[in-house]
Formats: structure tokens, sequence, C-alpha cells
């Protein structure tokens, strides 16, 4: 079978090595991105930049959008929509809310196009990598259709009906931001409480409390190092739409509220740094204690 054209929306810091990924794997891809400087830097990796939108899409096969928020995913269908192919498969990768992707999957239907959510974690190394975890809401068909191009970019999953992969990245965010937060007060109170909060964690790693959390994001806080990945904005956007889906279900989740304040404390000053800063939202609270004694890495 021929690999479709793609075109590939949004090219930020997620968007961009999981273009590359695609064009690696053989595949032609278009990029577009409001700021068309940051598409023009994926030439060199053998993508074809575009500063139009329609001029992007019309033709391709498959678009894939890595935007961020629904709003912005919603404004950029609207816009594309004329130019579309009848038949292509639409396939947004952004986090946006349950609601917003039945939104998109009936606005493309009408226009007599497909639609897959397909929302990734994994962050920014496991989009260089290849190694995402994808949660894929649709059709089996339209999944089945989409399977090799979203395996050179990770490991996807169908998991429902349209949808359903928001759902599903909720859940993951729920437990990652939650974990975090977790990780961050472990480590402090290893510090306070006299012991050595690195070999704390190395002790720790082989049990029960083991996880990728830990392994990663543990040793970034001990190594101060916020530079951005999983971004502090990206994560409370996320939490908000847990507790928006969790409304919508009368669902009460206190740990989720909760881990919601941590972030929107930091939201101001370090919306931008990486979402292991949950550990600068507990020193705050905690006057005169830090974990460490290096300068802080943004």
């Amino acid at each position: 079978m021929d690999k479709p054209l793609i075109a590939f929306l949004g090219i930020g810091l997620m968007g961009a090595p999981m273009a590359a990924r695609l064009v690696a794997a053989g595949y032609s891809v278009r990029v577009w991105n409001r700021t068309h400087a940051k598409a023009e830097a994926l030439r060199a990796q053998g993508a074809e930049p575009h500063a139009d939108l329609s001029s992007a899409v019309r033709g391709a096969g498959v678009v894939i959008s890595m935007l961020e928020a629904g709003p912005v995913v919603g404004e950029v269908i609207e816009a594309a929509l004329p130019s579309l192919a009848p038949g292509l498969l639409w396939i947004d990768m952004s986090s946006t809310r349950q609601d917003e992707a039945a939104s998109f999957h009936a606005k493309l239907s009408a226009a007599g196009c497909r639609f897959l959510d397909a929302p990734v974690s994994g962050g920014v190394g496991g989009a260089q990598s290849g190694q995402l975890a994808i949660m894929a809401g649709g059709a089996q068909g339209d999944f089945d259709e989409a399977l090799p191009l979203l395996q050179a970019m990770g490991t996807p999953r169908l998991v429902g009906p349209v949808g359903s992969g928001q759902v599903a990245k909720l859940c993951n965010q729920l437990i990652v931001g939650a974990t975090l937060n977790v990780v961050a007060e472990a480590l402090l109170l290893a510090q306070a409480a006299g012991a050595d909060p690195v070999q704390v964690r190395e002790a720790i790693r082989g049990g029960f409390a083991g996880s990728r959390i830990l392994e990663v994001h543990g040793q970034r806080m001990l190594d101060r190092n916020f530079v951005a990945g999983g971004q502090v904005k990206s994560q409370l956007k996320d939490l908000h739409n847990v507790l928006a889906a969790a409304g919508a279900a009368d669902l009460s989740l206190p740990v989720t509220e909760l881990v919601t304040r941590q972030y929107a404390s930091i939201a101001g000053d370090l919306s931008q740094a990486d979402h292991a800063a949950a550990l600068i939202a507990l020193e705050r609270i905690n006057r005169g204690l830090r974990l460490g004694d290096g300068p802080d890495q943004m």
C-alpha cells in the first residue's frame, strides 16, 4: 500500500520531532506552523514547509494536528475545511477535551472526512526516540489505516470510539501529575528528616514505589533541572480538563483537585518550566526547605 501524503500542523516542542520521525520513516510530509520559521527549520530533515495552511492540507491523504489546545484545533480545522479532500483522515494528536474531540469529528464527518483523536504521552524524549504512548479513539478501520504511520512515532492503541483517546490521555495526566507531586514530597521529606535524598531515591527505585516518574523526574528534581519537556502550563490545562470530565461524569476527584491547585500556584511565573517544577510549588509552601543546593535550570 502506498504511503499517504501527510500534512503535519503544529511544529512545537512535540510536533517537530514527531514530524521528523515520519520523514525518517519514508513519508512525504508537509509541515505548517503559525510561526513559519518553526516549520522552515524542518526543511533540512526532508519535510516540505508551507506558510499557507490551505496549501499544506490541499491534496493530503492524512492531516495530523499537534496544537496547543482544543480551541486552536477547532480554529485550524475550520480554516482548513474548504481545502480538504473527501475521505481524508484527520488525526488530532493534541490534548483536548472529550467533547471537543466529538465536535471535531462531527464537523469533519459533515465535510466527508474521517477523524481519530490520538493524544500522546512520553514527552519530548519519547517524541525524539519514537517511543510515545499513543491513545487513539475512533473507528477500527480508520485506526488500522493509520497504524503504520502512528507506529513511526510510538506505540498506538485503540481505546474506544471517538473521544476515548482524550479520556485515556486525561487518565494518564492525572496519574503523571499526582505522581510528580508525590515524588517531590518524598524527596523533600527525605532531606528534611536528615536522610540523603539521592540515596533514598536509589533505595526505593527497585521496590513498589519505583516508577518512570521517580526514575526520570526524581532525577530532574535532584538536579533541579526544570528545562521544559512537559510544561507546567500543559499539565495544568490537562488537569483542568480532567476535572471537567469528572464533573460531566458526576465524579469527585479530591487528589486531582489538590494537584491542580499546586500547579496553579506556579503557573504565573513558571508556566513554561518542566512539570517537575511541582517540587518548587512544594518548596514554596515549606519556606526554608529546598532540595539540594544547585541552581535552578530553566
